[in-house]
């Protein structure tokens, strides 16, 4: 089969998982209409007893994951190189680590690092005083917890999973099912194997209708800071077809004239813009509330790793660090093919310091940076964040956050450019991944059919609609989401160990 999108015909589209997945959407979205009140109850209420109930197997789950990959990268396996023993990297590293940065995190990254903080103050761990100098400390620092090294741990393992039999064993799948091919006796293609792939399409059609719930009313209302535009139910359609643009095209142009030029772009202007908040802002409170947050981290590690808060049920956990872990488990899969996608030549070793190392720290400068500025305002009453988020939306919260530096609307421009095409590269390395779970096969170097990359890139832009039409819509699909990762954490076990029985298989001790 040639390595062109020409090449991809009608003939190598699984149509089974195309049309389940297209069913899944409509599925979904249709429900949430009708009758979204009883949905909302309902779904709620299973969410909350499935946290109580089974949120302790999500931090066992995000542990045994960092324990198996620290296990590979310093074990006997840890140079075994994804393709052929002389293979060369596809990218190079900044290009690499700009493309799982911009897949794995995207423009949920920038809503959460400016206001998670606000949460936690309110609320804090540990029974801590709200708006103590304790909760303080924590409240500016948990935010590195959730997006740090355990986080990325529930990313590596699927991309290594994946990535060793789509490149060492020829396996002509790119899908999750390929994760588990040492159970999978009828290949990917079994039942076995196409129910497997259908949780992970469920998984992910929620999950980015949730990121795009999130970030579509942060776009919008940046720009009506800037414009003066109302921000109402029109903008927020218009900024969700406006998105749904940018990431059909770059699904079209594929991954080397599109993804991988805009998260290049992208990472130098999140950079750029990093640096003028860190100059203009604060500094010296930001540097020396960052590198406390990193202490405090390093020092409870282990602690907040296993923290259950068995004694006062505050739901802390249950809300926030399950929550993510969760969160990490539904996206997990979709990021892990992607990964797989962009790392053909490296070892094993690249891949999992590549992405636990570079990732965290990625997402601690972000929190550290604007989190710490946020705060700073907060803390000397210059902007209430915490009012603004209760009289108005953590949306417009963001957008003043930015209104208030030196340049302000020079920055906020910033901000919301690196806000949408975040977005954008999130949307579009989904719609690749779909796109190669509903072919029928594909080999290292190939892309799925253009046509497919495209229809998958507007298909994502339909649950986003349905909820910022229904009241609470958000709620119940982040809810439901979540609730549908539960079965993927005996995925995640049968990925593992499947890795684990093939690296030895494959390289057995001398």
């Amino acid at each position: 089969m040639s390595t062109t999108d020409s090449a991809q015909g009608k003939g190598s589209v699984d149509w089974w998982t195309f049309s389940a997945a297209v069913f899944a959407i409509l599925g979904v979205s249709i429900p949430l209409v009708l009758a979204h009140d009883r949905a909302g109850a309902l779904v709620q209420a299973v969410y909350d007893s499935m946290t109580s109930n089974f949120g302790i197997l999500y931090l066992w789950y995000g542990i045994a994951a960092l324990g198996f990959l620290l296990y590979l990268a310093f074990g006997r396996f840890r140079n075994v190189r994804l393709g052929p023993a002389d293979s060369e990297p596809e990218f190079s590293t900044p290009s690499w680590v700009a493309m799982l940065f911009c897949a794995g995190i995207g423009a949920g990254l920038l809503y959460w690092a400016v206001i998670e903080w606000a949460y936690y103050i309110e609320a804090p761990p540990f029974g801590l005083e709200p708006r103590s100098a304790a909760a303080t400390e924590w409240a500016a620092s948990y935010g590195l917890f959730h997006w740090g090294i355990t986080a990325w741990a529930f990313y590596c393992l699927p991309a290594l999973a994946i990535a060793y039999p789509f490149y060492v064993r020829k396996e002509p799948h790119l899908r999750l099912s390929t994760g588990c091919l040492a159970y999978l006796p009828g290949g990917c293609n079994s039942a076995r194997g196409r129910l497997i792939d259908f949780l992970y399409m469920i998984n992910l059609i929620g999950g980015t209708g949730t990121s795009l719930g999130l970030s579509t009313p942060m776009i919008a209302a940046s720009f009506s800071e800037l414009s003066g535009v109302p921000h109402d139910f029109l903008l927020e359609v218009l900024v969700v077809v406006f998105c749904v643009g940018i990431f059909g095209t770059s699904a079209w142009l594929g991954l080397e004239r599109g993804f991988r030029k805009l998260a290049d772009f992208n990472m130098w202007l999140a950079l750029t813009l990093l640096f003028f908040v860190l100059a203009v802002g604060p500094t010296l409170f930001i540097l020396k509330t960052g590198t406390n947050s990193i202490g405090l981290v390093l020092q409870n590690f282990i602690r907040i790793n296993t923290w259950t808060d068995p004694i006062t049920n505050s739901r802390f956990v249950e809300d926030w660090t399950i929550f993510y872990w969760a969160w990490w488990t539904a996206y997990g899969p979709f990021v892990g093919i992607f990964v797989t996608r962009i790392s053909y030549g490296r070892t094993i070793r690249e891949v999992i310091f590549g992405m636990l190392v570079y990732g965290s720290l990625g997402a601690a400068v972000f929190f550290i940076v604007f989190g710490n500025y946020a705060l700073h305002l907060e803390l000397n009453d210059v902007l209430q964040v915490t009012r603004i988020m209760a009289e108005q939306s953590e949306s417009a919260a963001i957008a003043q956050v930015f209104q208030s530096l030196p340049l302000g609307q020079v920055a906020l421009a910033a901000f919301l450019v690196v806000a949408v095409v975040f977005l954008a590269t999130t949307y579009d390395s989904a719609s690749f991944t779909l796109a190669s779970v509903s072919t029928y096969a594909m080999h290292a170097g190939e892309n799925p059919a253009r046509w497919l990359r495209v229809f998958w890139a507007c298909a994502l832009g339909v649950l986003p609609l349905v909820l910022m039409f229904i009241d609470g819509g958000l709620k119940v699909i982040l809810s439901t989401t979540i609730i549908v990762s539960l079965p993927l954490l005996a995925v995640g076990y049968l990925m593992a160990t499947s890795l684990l029985k093939m690296l030895r298989e494959d390289h057995p001790c001398s």
